[in-house]
């Protein structure tokens, strides 16, 4: 359920990308000193946005750097470390091991359980950094568990699917307020609210990017009973819509100024780029079924 929270990259200047691409290779680099290869290959983009967020609004001391690394072995590339991209980090771990183990529990694909087994130690090494957030965490997504679980054999949540997409999106909203809220200061409530509405945006944008795979795996998806409704994709869209206002809303009443047109980028256009792509995937493939109907009632 990560990798939504990206840059546009063509509508970013230069200096602007590479500036985002130091932060991005140094929560990398931290992930690989505290948790291993195996750790930063958990590496999301999601996180990566929180790191700079945080990064923006506080405006820690940094370490810069020049390193290569296993992804870049020839030439050296800039780097940028920071309380907060340690802070990203330990929660990239602590999301990623729980997305695998959920991975798991839905598809039973093997390399799933061997990363979830992977992460573990890391995860509750995470965890031990910040107890109350893992807690909250886990608990979110033992709630989400339940209602996914509870929706696959209770006929009557499936007649409301709006109403099931609205709860599960609001609990994985909660978990990632938490994860926004980094001390619980003036700021907490603001960064709360640019939590939720992200992660109900992340919950319902990925419910229909995986709507085919998991109609074709059994897996749970709120949007499963309406797939063959006309109209869906402008539903969605109108869902999106109306939550990312939301968040974009409270991210405007925080005072950043450093790296703000990075910022807007990913939160008023870079989330918008995996829907689009996936809206015209799938009008590509309804498109011959649609003509192939027309010309079977022309025939007629």
């Amino acid at each position: 359920m990560f990798g939504y929270v990206t840059v546009n990259e063509p509508e970013l200047r230069i200096r602007e990308y590479h500036l985002y691409r130091s932060y991005y290779c140094g929560m990398c680099m931290d992930l690989k000193d505290q948790y291993g290869q195996s750790g930063r290959m958990t590496l999301s983009y999601d996180t990566v946005f929180l790191a700079l967020l945080l990064t923006s609004l506080y405006e820690p001391a940094e370490t810069q750097r020049s390193v290569r690394c296993v992804v870049h072995p020839l030439e050296k590339h800039p780097t940028r470390q920071n309380t907060f991209t340690r802070y990203a980090a330990d929660m990239n771990i602590i999301l990623s091991y729980y997305s695998c183990v959920d991975d798991w529990n839905d598809e039973k694909e093997m390399k799933k359980k061997l990363m979830a087994n992977a992460l573990r130690g890391k995860c509750e090494a995470a965890g031990r950094l910040y107890p109350e957030k893992a807690k909250l965490i886990k608990e979110k997504l033992d709630q989400l568990h339940e209602l996914e679980n509870q929706s696959r054999t209770d006929a009557a949540s499936s007649g409301s699917p709006s109403l099931l997409l609205d709860e599960a999106g609001g609990i994985f909203g909660d978990l990632m307020a938490e994860v926004f809220d980094y001390q619980h200061d003036t700021w907490g409530p603001a960064l709360r609210q640019v939590g939720y509405y992200l992660g109900k945006f992340i919950y319902i944008l990925d419910a229909y990017d995986d709507l085919e795979k998991d109609r074709a795996s059994g897996s749970f998806n709120p949007l499963a009973a309406m797939h063959e409704k006309p109209g869906l994709d402008d539903y969605v869209q109108g869902l999106l819509t109306m939550t990312i206002s939301s968040c974009t809303a409270a991210f405007e009443t925080l005072p950043i100024v450093e790296n703000i047109d990075i910022l807007r980028n990913i939160l008023y256009s870079g989330i918008w780029c995996k829907f689009d792509q996936k809206r015209m995937k799938r009008a590509q493939e309804t498109a011959p079924s649609s003509v192939s109907r027309e010309r079977t009632a022309q025939d007629e």
